[in-house]
């Protein structure tokens, strides 16, 4: 009679999972607490400067289609390959009107 030994029943490396309570969850709970104190604010400043900074370059490049020349046509045109995915929504959004709830958030 011959014995077979099972086969192992996964090759490759054990995941452990993090179940919702204990340290791990605590932690994870904990690290998520400090960021939103602390960076949460400071990533939504850089967000909106970056935005902004997008705005005025567009508005630069491609202000002839607002009726504003800024820069001529020639490196407006060489940089229109870029801009073209933005421009629907930047003129959507360089035309809507603005009010003072806008500034606050």
């Amino acid at each position: 009679m011959t014995h077979e030994q099972p086969a192992p029943a996964q090759a490759g490396p054990q995941v452990e999972r993090a179940q919702p309570g204990g340290l791990k969850g605590l932690w994870a709970a904990f690290k998520e607490l400090v960021y939103g104190m602390a960076a949460h604010d400071m990533t939504r400043a850089a967000i909106r400067t970056r935005a902004s900074m997008e705005h005025l370059f567009i508005l630069i490049t491609m202000g002839d289609l607002l009726g504003v020349p800024i820069l001529p046509p020639y490196y407006s045109l060489r940089l229109l390959p870029y801009v073209v995915p933005q421009i629907a929504t930047w003129k959507r959004r360089m035309l809507r009107e603005k009010d003072l709830s806008d500034a606050l958030f």
